[in-house]
């Protein structure tokens, strides 16, 4: 995994293991001009979920942040440079561990960026701990199995149920460098001309990690995946959402039927043109202006 300029690994223990999180603690972010006793925001970056995903997949974003708030970026369990218990994952294991890292991490209600499944996942923390966030700022947050829709009865989802099959499908699907680079021209990516090699090889790191592929295999089978027009409506955290029109997994079509289920909460639902699941590599400069802007409006008084 590659980090910023400035920035490095740190770690705590959550209950399903050690949590690796990256934050500024070098030049250019921390000089001798800077005050040890300076108190910055909190702002946290959390990753989504697929073959390879860690935080890289905001580091082209959250160093833009990095003079004005203490950034924690982390790996989540069974990610990046994590630790990858051999467990079958369910959803309540990332809800648990999203609380238990802003529990650790921060001394005040946090400002949440996060993305895809893991974005979807942050709501239902923030509705089962609204005291810990301040704010959130969402990228496509789907459970995959929304308004009914039943992700597991997808063909992938039912290959990936199969014993044997699904270690062949991980090893020889995601965890190569060919593997990576198909899921994010045909899965992630509106334009594959912006795929460049630091990001696949970012990628194919993480999902050579040793037990790599039991979190990835058990969101690929369904196992992380629930309806989110259920939760939803219970949240109460301001949040802003931003969604890639040419989003592979979940349309924006559901994406505004999601924001209409709460609008007093949901202060914003903004479609990306041109972009696909993960906007903060594809345009990560638009996407930092796109959260600036979400900032300012969510946490005014």
């Amino acid at each position: 995994m590659i980090e910023p300029n400035g920035f490095k690994q740190n770690s705590l223990v959550t209950s399903l293991g050690r949590m690796v999180y990256y934050t500024a603690e070098e030049t250019p972010w921390l000089s001798n001009e800077t005050s040890e006793t300076e108190k910055r925001p909190t702002l946290v970056f959390l990753h989504g979920f697929g073959g390879g995903s860690s935080a890289y997949e905001w580091s082209k974003v959250y160093p833009a942040f990095a003079s004005d708030y203490q950034i924690l970026a982390p790996d989540l369990i069974g990610w990046g440079r994590s630790e990858h218990p051999e467990r079958d994952y369910q959803i309540d294991d990332y809800i648990t561990t999203i609380i238990e890292f802003l529990q650790q991490t921060c001394e005040e209600p946090t400002s949440v960026v996060a993305s895809s499944l893991t974005a979807a996942l942050t709501i239902r923390a923030a509705i089962a701990r609204p005291d810990l966030f301040k704010c959130l700022i969402l990228t496509t947050p789907a459970g995959l199995s929304d308004f009914g829709e039943d992700y597991n009865n997808s063909l992938f989802a039912q290959l990936a149920n199969t014993p044997i099959l699904d270690r062949l499908i991980y090893s020889t699907g995601i965890a190569n460098s060919a593997g990576i680079s198909s899921f994010l021209e045909n899965r992630q990516f509106a334009q594959p001309n912006r795929i460049y090699p630091e990001i696949v090889d970012a990628y194919l790191a993480s999902a050579r990690q040793p037990n790599a592929e039991y979190a990835a295999l058990a969101f690929v089978r369904g196992d992380l995946c629930f309806d989110l027009s259920l939760h939803i409506p219970q949240l109460t955290t301001p949040t802003a959402i931003l969604w890639g029109k040419k989003s592979e997994f979940t349309s924006p079509e559901i994406g505004k039927r999601l924001a209409a289920l709460n609008p007093q909460a949901i202060r914003v639902f903004q479609i990306l043109e041109d972009v696909g699941l993960t906007p903060q590599l594809e345009l990560p400069a638009v996407t930092i202006g796109l959260i600036r802007q979400y900032l300012k409006l969510l946490t005014k008084n």
